[in-house]
């Protein structure tokens, strides 16, 4: 069974929402539209105070190349431009609207009809990209990267493979598990597009064997589509990161940064994406609603919702059966790379995969004892760091010897924490060290 070559670690899967359908979750009484749900420049926000606007009309054009349009995923009128909280704990600008009914442009396709690229032969290369970008695609496995922008390679660089992340490693999320079983071949249709994008004739979509029914279905519709190959991958995380996910299906290694899988051949999508992709190319359908896993142990209804961006997560967790009494943390994704939410207030984003309510059992942390110099977080660590010596760099504020040290290839996983047997702190202190390199990197090339 493949996997990725370096470190690696096994956390219970809590995969208690597998066995829900997707449910379609209410409409909100007011929508929050943050001009912060991807990487790169915010959306520039396109309305005022009073304008009414249907699903699909456009909130805030892009700010840049690297950079995503936002649209209304509801109907109404725009009470306020104003700043919001997000669930970072900032106040960014955002655009609320308070909801009336459910009216869609009439641009958009609704019907349940498959479309495939046969019925489409007037679709190239750049339509399929412009459609992409337009509709404000951004990776929804995490990361909110736009899309167009991977599918538009860089000069003297060409892909020979598109990768579909398919793998969903973090413990608790069943989401892209779900949207297999459910829309198998829209979603091929989508990693044909992906293909057609970046021209390229074969394309892999990675599962972890933890999804034998995903992988059964998946491998049965795709005999159907020349040049997709199903690769069952065995269960450790961080699989689903892009570089072990590219070591783990054609076995390359991506070099440390500035490179990217681009640089190997590579083009890198998670499932979700590719959805999303055959939503807003086949069904002219902007990015305005996604699947989110809300779950825990406590949790009265542990589900999978498809739930309109800018919908409050309290009002999702109270179609869940409500916040449990024990309930210790919150959780914005899963629990190895997500992070605390402050508020249930805050709106579901682009990058909203998860929602996870922690007991007050396991929100705790164990008080950090001495490091013992066991070098299990090195074992670990996916990207083949010391992550021991980095964190202690971070702490001391040691920047050159972090730098030299290769902090900028940590993927924040959080295996090193996961697996230290003292309860150190070595992710928060990594990330912060990562951070601030990063910024003094960016600060140093600025000055060439």
């Amino acid at each position: 069974m493949k996997t990725f070559s370096i470190g690696g670690v096994h956390p219970a899967e809590n995969k208690l929402s597998a066995g829900s359908p997707i449910r379609v979750a209410g409409l909100p009484k007011q929508a929050v539209f943050s001009m912060y749900q991807h990487i790169g420049a915010p959306a520039k926000p396109v309305v005022k105070r009073g304008d009414m606007v249907k699903v699909g009309t456009l909130l805030g054009e892009a700010g840049g190349f690297v950079s995503a349009p936002i649209y209304s995923s509801v109907s109404g009128k725009v009470s306020k431009v104003d700043v919001a909280l997000d669930a970072s704990g900032t106040r960014r600008m955002a655009v609320y609207v308070d909801v009336d009914g459910d009216e869609w442009e009439d641009t958009i396709d609704r019907s349940p009809e498959l479309v495939k690229l046969a019925d489409r032969p007037e679709l190239d290369a750049t339509t399929i990209v412009e459609k992409i970008k337009t509709a404000g695609i951004v990776g929804l496995g995490g990361a909110t990267f736009p899309c167009h922008v991977k599918l538009t390679p860089p000069p003297g660089q060409k892909a020979d493979c598109v990768i579909i992340n398919a793998v969903e490693c973090e413990p608790y999320l069943t989401a892209d598990h779900r949207l297999m079983l459910e829309h198998p071949e829209e979603t091929l249709v989508g990693v044909q597009l992906i293909m057609k994008a970046v021209n390229v004739q074969k394309g892999f979509i990675g599962i972890e064997n933890n999804k034998p029914d995903a992988i059964s279905l998946m491998k049965e519709k795709a005999a159907q589509y020349p040049g997709i190959e199903i690769v069952p991958l065995k269960v450790k995380y961080p699989q689903g990161g892009e570089k072990q996910l590219i070591d783990a299906v054609v076995g390359r290694q991506v070099p440390a940064p500035p490179a990217i899988p681009i640089n190997v051949g590579a083009v890198v999508q998670n499932v979700g994406t590719a959805f999303a992709i055959y939503e807003a190319v086949m069904k002219n359908k902007p990015l305005i609603d996604r699947i989110i896993t809300v779950t825990g142990k406590s949790l009265q209804q542990p589900s999978n919702l498809l739930a309109r961006l800018g919908t409050p997560f309290q009002q999702l967790v109270d179609e869940c059966g409500g916040l449990p009494e024990d309930t210790g943390k919150i959780i914005g994704g899963g629990p190895m790379m997500g992070k605390a939410l402050i508020s249930l207030e805050v709106p579901m984003t682009k990058g909203s995969s998860g929602l996870l309510i922690m007991n007050d059992k396991e929100a705790k942390r164990s008080e950090p004892q001495p490091c013992i110099r066991c070098a299990k977080c090195v074992s670990a660590c996916p990207m083949g760091l010391e992550p021991y010596l980095l964190a202690a760099q971070s702490a001391r504020q040691m920047w050159d010897e972090a730098e030299k040290n290769d902090i900028v290839s940590c993927i924040e996983c959080g295996s090193c924490a996961f697996t230290c047997p003292s309860h150190r702190p070595l992710l928060d202190n990594v990330r912060l060290g990562k951070s601030t390199v990063m910024g003094i990197i960016r600060a140093r090339n600025a000055k060439k």
